[in-house]
């Protein structure tokens, strides 16, 4: 499975953070071409990108890169030369429907891009949050990446703490990720030095069932890996969950107790995504 509890925006004109990426303890790193870099580092960036994604010097990380839209100079450029490196997904801002979907995967079909390539979405629209549903359905999209910035631009919303305006449309795509199979990751947080105002976006994040959050700085890192993380408690549970339900299937109940709680199916389930999240984790270390 993908543990995606950390994911990093990496400047992709900037050869030093590049080559810093490679010892961060990042999830996965989103090689930016688009808001990070500068008309005219654009063609270097591609370049770079690339060459990282090539260079087989990322460990466990997965590779993705953000591409410019299509509507841009540099977009198609963008998505072909990405899709033939062979990233894990190509990252696409402003997604506004499955049709959208269409134009960037006929892209990446002529530059001959594997199907192991996909789209993660980047839902920043009032277009993509309504056509949410649509766009999880699409086959080639892989991840739904929250837009939160351009969110409450397009929306004239405040960026304040608990989102409170946000919240109905991110659990909106949250929903649409569910419903058909797909991750999401939450926003980004502005506020680097504020520390405790991110941990609490995080496990606000964390609470509504997101995958994990992009991030902007290394400094997020451990916070956001530590939020997202299966505790010792939280792994010990799940095990004597398991445990419990398995013996009670073999007497012929359907139910039973754990620490005075009903186990039924679906706690069972949650229970063996922790350890699937734990063990994912703990095969890194």
């Amino acid at each position: 499975m993908k543990v995606r509890r950390s994911v990093l925006y990496m400047p992709a004109a900037n050869s030093r953070a590049l080559e810093k990426a490679a010892g961060l303890d990042a999830d996965a790193l989103i090689f930016d071409l688009e808001d990070a870099v500068a008309p005219d580092s654009k063609p270097i960036a591609r370049e770079q990108a690339v060459a990282a994604v090539r260079s087989g010097s990322y460990g466990h990380r997965e590779l993705t890169i953000r591409c410019n839209g299509l509507d841009t100079p540099w977009g198609t450029d963008d998505v072909a030369a990405a899709s033939a490196a062979g990233p894990s997904a190509i990252v696409i801002p402003k997604v506004a429907s499955a049709a959208h979907v269409d134009e960037i995967t006929a892209v990446m079909d002529r530059a001959a891009a594997s199907s192991n390539v996909k789209v993660w979405a980047m839902i920043e629209t009032p277009d993509g949050i309504v056509n949410a549903d649509e766009i999880a359905a699409h086959p080639r999209v892989d991840c739904f990446v929250m837009g939160t910035n351009d969110m409450a631009k397009e929306l004239r919303a405040q960026l304040i703490p608990g989102r409170v305006p946000l919240v109905p449309h991110l659990a909106s795509a949250l929903l649409a990720a569910r419903r058909h199979g797909i991750s999401a990751l939450d926003g980004v947080f502005n506020d680097v030095k504020d520390a405790v105002g991110f941990e609490d976006e995080c496990v606000q994040g964390w609470q509504m069932g997101f995958d994990g959050k992009t991030l902007i700085h290394p400094a997020q890192l451990e916070p956001c890996n530590r939020v997202w993380s299966p505790t010792a408690d939280d792994v010990g549970y799940a095990r004597r969950v398991i445990e419990a339900f398995t013996e009670a299937q073999a007497e012929g109940r359907g139910v039973c107790t754990v620490d005075g709680r009903m186990i039924e199916n679906l706690h069972v389930d949650n229970a063996r995504l922790v350890l699937a999240v734990h063990d994912v984790i703990a095969a890194r270390t």
